[in-house]
């Protein structure tokens, strides 16, 4: 969420950064509601301050002012709710606006390759898709049987490379970069799932859970960046104890909503999937070197299991919501001969941090903080690049190196 009065200041610098992102607000008339509420505030405080200078005298004659005044104030009071309703419908729904170094495009034709790892492999056999390679590991039929479409059950070998990728992902993320491993609920709140921007806005992508208070509306997480990232929603963070930085490997829910006829076979796109997530909470200032280091640090899972990559800046048209600034890490999908997205880091400046009202203080002042994103990275994704890189003209499998501890020191699958 954005400062109103910033907005106020900055209007044709808003409305310019604005279409940036492909979007669209209405900043007209949250400007003159803004207005409209500061009115009533103002006509609300000096019939208070009179209501308070009759209170002082004891006149039996006043009790009818101050009851005239009472009335005055709570329908001012009602007034300035419904308005208030009105600037936060239209402040929620503003996204993000983009770094000045982020490119400027409507969608992933203006991104910018800024990294290579290196080149890809060639095989000296026909090469197989991970459906094929899987078919006595993956069942879907089964799956479609117990929850539908666009889910699959995992078996034998492949479950336990699911749960080995998961393991050895954070372990590094704990052991060499000092993420804190945090095992978060699954299910959130409505006030939860807004302060990282999925509600209202994509409120059609999310699972949510019956309940029967529409005051108590529960949602399963689409990512772990949810539950982390509210930690310390509603608090204030001591300066010293920045910066944080958190892990977590959860199973993630999502309608996808908008992807209908993509990816329909494997596991590339799932209703229910593990991601690694890394989350980091940093003063404001510090956000685009945090954003470097936990590139970085997704990064590595790649390069220690030595599978061809490029990084990607993602241009202001393409990013995420409530992202600032967004990297999207690619991995090479052997039998698509083209990279897919693992991984994406985004900094979201303060811009979660208002909605989450989550501040740092700053000796005797406070401000909100800086959040930052990240996956750690996706496990499925991970598993379609490891079975397809890693395949042998038998069908079988190799198991990289660092993972071979992780399941039973087996050697291929």
């Amino acid at each position: 969420m954005h400062s109103l009065k910033e907005i106020r200041k900055n209007t044709d610098l808003f409305e310019k950064k604005i279409k940036e992102r492909n979007s669209t607000a209405d900043l007209k008339s949250l400007l003159n509601h803004d207005k409209e509420n500061r009115e009533l505030i103002q006509k609300k405080e000096k019939l208070e301050q009179e209501k308070k200078l009759l209170s002082k005298n004891k006149d039996p004659k006043n009790f009818n002012k101050s009851k005239n005044l009472t009335n005055q104030i709570e329908e001012l009071d009602n007034s300035q709710k419904k308005i208030q309703v009105k600037i936060n419908n239209i402040l929620s729904s503003i996204p993000n606006l983009a770094s000045e170094d982020v490119p400027i495009g409507n969608d992933e034709k203006s991104n910018k390759i800024i990294k290579k790892s290196s080149e890809t492999k060639i095989f000296d056999f026909k090469i197989k898709s991970h459906i094929e390679l899987s078919k006595n590991y993956m069942d879907f039929e089964t799956a479609s049987i117990l929850s539908g479409s666009r889910f699959v059950v995992l078996k034998d070998k492949l479950a336990l490379l699911e749960r080995a990728l998961i393991n050895f992902m954070i372990d590094i993320h704990t052991r060499k970069f000092g993420y804190i491993e945090i095992s978060p609920p699954l299910i959130v709140n409505e006030k939860i799932m807004f302060g990282t921007g999925q509600l209202p806005k994509f409120e059609k992508d999310q699972y949510e859970i019956f309940s029967e208070k529409d005051e108590e509306r529960k949602f399963l997480i689409p990512t772990a960046e949810v539950p982390l990232s509210n930690l310390f929603n509603n608090s204030t963070i001591d300066q010293k104890k920045l910066p944080l930085r958190f892990v977590a490997g959860t199973p993630c829910f999502r309608r996808e909503a908008g992807s209908y006829g993509k990816d329909t076979k494997g596991i590339m796109r799932q209703h229910q999937f593990y991601k690694v997530e890394l989350v980091s909470l940093v003063e404001p200032n510090k956000c685009n070197d945090e954003l470097n280091r936990m590139l970085n640090c997704a990064e590595e899972i790649l390069k220690m299991l030595e599978l061809p990559y490029q990084i990607v800046l993602l241009s202001s048209g393409d990013m995420g919501f409530s992202a600032e600034k967004t990297f999207d890490i690619e991995t090479w999908i052997p039998s698509e001969n083209k990279f897919r997205e693992i991984s994406s880091c985004s900094s979201c400046g303060m811009f979660q941090a208002r909605r989450m009202k989550t501040k740092y203080k700053l000796g005797n002042s406070s401000d909100f903080i800086g959040t930052l994103n990240g996956s750690g990275l996706a496990t499925g994704r991970l598993m379609i690049a490891l079975l397809e890189y890693y395949q042998n003209s038998d069908g079988s499998i190799t198991i990289p190196t660092p993972l071979k501890k992780y399941m039973d020191n087996i050697e291929k699958i």
